[in-house]
């Protein structure tokens, strides 16, 4: 592809003559408004999501408070504090095409969100576009009013000029010819990660391969995952080698036959960690397997699984081992200057409530806490356990990734729950997604978020917009440089 035709595309300025688009009438007839403008009209709640057409309608019925924040929220450089995207040859959604393997709408769709409350119809081996969409199509009749639908919405319409709701068999068609031609080529990702959403950095969670991943984009903030971990009690626990502490003893020819040999190993991992560029320890699987709730277990209880097999060990024997590992994690975290995220909410529902952290969080007054996802449905707990610790340690920040998907009302009701109630250097963000296109409209609908929030506050009185101003740059880049400090020596825009 030749670079002046990949500068149009990282513009969004290509057009395919078959696909049918309104973006170029609709800037006809708005020609006062500016191209940035055009794109981050306001938002009514979520309405803005549905096609060009009604975010211009709406554009003009907003308040200038809303379109001067949102504006604002989308000239600043972001740092994106979770993320999933996986090495550009091998990112989730890949699938085998009449033109070859590569990305294509079925691979977009099923990697979003979309498909966790909704069934979505796979990919089967020898589809076609027109296959696979045909029996598709009414997948998604039932989801159009869920956010984990809508989100993606502003991706297409953004990044595509399409509006998926409704869109053409041509128009889809189309439009899963352009996706597949974006992913010919790297850039795709990048630009769309580093100048359409406007990120400079990423911490970037490989829950596929939680010990062996490599830097794989220049915009990439390092983590060490730790879920694997907690199971150590046997080397039968690990069937993946890229999870396996007792292959990375091995491979430093250090003996594993107690539990301070296991200790010592997982001491060594985080050392290790932190010397290849880790900012944190992330703990993103636990709440989807257990209850939160670790409790302070002594070494000698715990020892009694150590070196056992599952088979072999009672239930409360395997949460006796994890509650004393997952401890002592968090206090190797604070011994090398590594916060610690930890998954909260929708996970196991009935023991993911982040009020079963607080005694861990107490405990650990030296270590840096992120509460993640906001702690949804608990987004008021959350805000209260760190309204608490600011009296004591000043220790935890509550993040807001994926929240604005999973509800768009959780997510700016708990914004404005959370600026009432704690400093605004508290909170974080994240994208929380796999592929380029729901990095955009994960980034997208929290600006959009946020500005609702700020700009509804201006308009109460409660803030002035330089105060509104400078409370949407900590959360969508100031505030993580504090949580994650180590970020400091990794910024590369300037």
């Amino acid at each position: 592809m030749q670079s002046a035709e990949w500068s149009k595309i990282v513009r969004g300025e290509t057009r395919t003559q078959t696909l049918t688009t309104h973006k170029e009438v609709l800037v006809q007839r708005n020609a006062g408004l500016g191209r940035r403008d055009f794109l981050k009209a306001g938002t009514g709640g979520m309405a803005g999501l549905v096609t060009p057409t009604s975010a211009v309608a709406q554009a003009s019925e907003q308040p200038t408070t809303y379109r001067r924040m949102a504006e604002y929220l989308s000239s600043i450089t972001a740092i994106d504090c979770h993320d999933h995207l996986r090495p550009f040859d091998a990112l989730w959604g890949y699938v085998e095409t009449e033109r070859g393997r590569g990305m294509n709408l079925c691979g977009l769709w099923s990697t979003s969100y979309y498909q966790d409350p909704s069934h979505l119809t796979p990919w089967k081996s020898g589809d076609t576009f027109d296959t696979w969409w045909a029996r598709a199509k009414p997948d998604f009749d039932n989801g159009r009013a869920t956010t984990f639908y809508r989100y993606m919405l502003a991706a297409f319409r953004d990044l595509y000029g399409v509006d998926f709701d409704p869109i053409s068999d041509s128009d889809a068609r189309e439009l899963d010819r352009r996706i597949f031609q974006n992913y010919r080529d790297h850039r795709w990702v990048e630009s769309v990660v580093t100048e359409r959403s406007n990120i400079e950095l990423m911490i970037i969670d490989p829950y596929w391969s939680r010990l062996d991943y490599p830097t794989a984009y220049r915009f990439q903030a390092r983590n060490l995952n730790t879920s694997s971990l907690l199971s150590g009690f046997h080397p039968s626990e690990y069937k993946d080698p890229h999870d396996d502490p007792y292959r990375f003893a091995r491979e430093r020819k250090m003996a594993v036959e107690t539990l301070d040999d296991y200790l010592a190993v997982l001491d060594l991992l985080c050392k290790e960690a932190k010397e290849r560029g880790a900012v944190c320890l992330t703990d993103d699987d636990t709440a989807y397997d257990r209850t939160l709730q670790f409790d302070n277990v002594p070494e000698e209880r715990a020892s009694r699984a150590f070196g056992r097999k599952r088979s072999e060990l009672a239930p409360q024997e395997i949460k006796d081992f994890q509650d004393f590992i997952m401890r002592k994690l968090v206090g190797f975290a604070a011994r090398h200057d590594l916060s610690y995220q930890i998954h909260t909410g929708m996970g196991r529902v009935q023991g993911s409530s982040p009020m079963l952290l607080v005694d861990l969080i107490e405990a650990n007054p030296q270590t840096r806490f992120v509460i993640m996802h906001g702690g949804y449905p608990w987004m008021g707990e959350t805000a209260a356990i760190a309204f608490t610790e600011i009296v004591r340690a000043r220790n935890v920040w509550v993040d807001s990734c994926w929240l604005p998907m999973i509800s768009y009302s959780a997510g700016k009701r708990a914004l404005h729950e959370w600026l009432e109630l704690i400093p605004s250097d508290r909170i974080l963000w994240g994208s929380d997604s796999h592929h380029a296109e729901g990095i955009y409209a994960a980034t997208e609908i929290t600006r959009r978020c946020l500005g609702e929030v700020l700009a509804e506050k201006i308009d109460r009185g409660d803030l002035t917009e330089p105060q509104a101003e400078r409370i949407g740059k900590q959360i969508m880049r100031d505030n993580a440089l504090e949580a994650f400090p180590r970020l400091k020596s990794i910024l590369w825009k300037g």
